[in-house]
């Protein structure tokens, strides 16, 4: 449970949202990791809030994941306190994150939320990270999908995912698998089979860029939905997505050329 606590004197602070990057302390840009210095209060979900180191002038607002609703409207009202407020997600904030709760908040909130001055600092999403850990996987046009349903029905996932394959994009996938949700990504690989791509190429991203990463690749019909769960990213290619397989440092590198066609 968030508490929201009445603001006294209506002394507009700030509030930064705030990207963390994929997981490794040293994917989070400068900027990011400057206002979090200056910050008088820190607003998230118990795991991201964590990666905060602690200060005697800072106050950390932890929650549950499923309410980024109300951990907006905290964060909103804090600066209305004349906090300096950060909230962090991981990754990117605009992508799949806080930043998009806080506007909803403010577009349905009172009047004086639209008077605290909002900054949006990007961070390293997984998908960004993932590409690069194999090589260069979104290297042409690319899409990202969300595979919960918790905000959007089923049918609009499979009709994103059947025309974005047969649009030949690079596809990223966010939340693959969950204990709540175990049969969204079975479906999602029957759904890349029978649109006839599966033999091309799957990689999983597990951890990625923590000491913990776990990456692995193959075709689509290797692949088995218990290869994915919430911290995996999957990257499913386009026609033009190869591996290269050669003796090295590493021993393949996958990646999407830049052209297209002959």
């Amino acid at each position: 449970m968030i508490k929201m606590s009445p603001h006294s004197e209506n002394k507009k602070g700030s509030l930064f949202v705030v990207g963390l990057g994929p997981g490794d302390v040293d994917m989070i840009l400068p900027k990011v990791a400057k206002v979090i210095s200056s910050a008088t209060d820190i607003v998230g979900y118990g795991p991201y809030v964590d990666r905060i180191k602690p200060r005697s002038n800072l106050t950390i607002h932890s929650s549950d994941n499923r309410v980024e609703l109300e951990r907006a409207r905290l964060a909103l009202e804090l600066a209305l306190d004349g906090k300096t407020v950060v909230v962090v997600s991981s990754g990117d904030p605009s992508v799949f994150a806080m930043a998009s709760a806080v506007f909803e908040v403010i577009e349905n909130g009172p009047t004086e939320f639209f008077e605290i001055n909002v900054t949006v600092l990007p961070g390293v999403t997984a998908m960004l990270a993932a590409s690069a850990e194999v090589g260069a996987f979104l290297g042409h046009d690319f899409c990202t999908i969300n595979l919960s349903d918790n905000l959007k029905p089923w049918d609009v996932i499979e009709k994103r995912l059947r025309l974005a394959i047969q649009g030949d994009f690079a596809i990223a996938l966010y939340n693959p698998r969950s204990k709540a949700r175990p049969d969204g990504f079975k479906k999602t690989l029957s759904i890349l089979i029978d649109e006839g791509v599966g033999d091309r190429l799957i990689a999983f991203a597990r951890d990625v860029s923590l000491p913990s990463q776990y990456l692995s690749s193959m075709r689509i019909v290797d692949a088995t939905p218990e290869m994915a769960d919430m911290r995996t990213v999957v990257l499913v290619g386009s026609s033009y997505t190869r591996k290269i397989k050669r003796d090295g440092v590493k021993n393949f590198y996958i990646y999407t050329p830049r052209y297209y066609g002959e």
